[in-house]
């Protein structure tokens, strides 16, 4: 499997919040780095790992986590062009 980055938007309102996050991060196989950033409640991990495997581990801290949702939303628009022009 070849290493890939995911970024996950997860509700952090303390350092415990970050505490939890980079435990259960750290002990997670496949994991090369990650970085936690509660100001943006924005979690970046890089390493052997899949999308849902990290959303489900991250999930395990009782944090709302979901996908970071800057990706989708920029396929879809770059998308909505290409179709008004096609119609």
């Amino acid at each position: 499997m070849a290493a890939q980055t995911v970024v996950l938007k997860v509700g952090m309102s303390c350092q415990g919040c970050v505490g939890a996050v980079k435990r259960v991060l750290g002990k997670m196989e496949g994991v090369e780095s990650f970085d936690v950033d509660i100001k943006e409640q924005k979690v970046t991990v890089k390493g052997n790992v899949t999308p849902d495997a990290v959303l489900q581990t991250v999930s395990k801290t009782g944090k709302k986590t979901e996908f970071w949702e800057a990706e989708p939303v920029t396929t879809e628009s770059a998308a909505a062009p290409a179709d008004a022009t096609t119609a």
